[in-house]
């Protein structure tokens, strides 16, 4: 699959989760950031992707405002989820 056809499925993939709040999380995130991801990183992201929507959204609302001293969520996603978390609370300040 090339990487063009890859950035496109994952970019629908995360504006069509199974509940709105996460589609305004991630389909704006995934419209901008996505394309900076490396293959590795893009692997991570669309492991993330098949998480449950409910866990997702605790996992980056808990990063949001808090400085949380301990991560929520898998660590595989730490790094990842840190970087969702950061644009979506960009976003609630416009």
């Amino acid at each position: 699959m090339s990487d063009e056809n890859r950035l496109k499925r994952l970019k629908m993939r995360s504006w069509r989760r199974g509940i709105k709040e996460m589609d305004l999380i991630l389909g704006p995130w995934a419209d901008e950031q996505a394309v900076t991801l490396d293959d590795a990183a893009l692997d991570v992201y669309e492991a993330l992707l098949g998480e449950n929507d409910h866990d997702l959204y605790q996992w980056v609302t808990a990063r949001i405002g808090k400085g949380n001293a301990q991560p929520v969520g898998p660590g595989a996603y730490a790094g990842l989820l840190d970087r969702i978390a950061v644009h979506a609370a960009a976003r609630l300040e416009r």
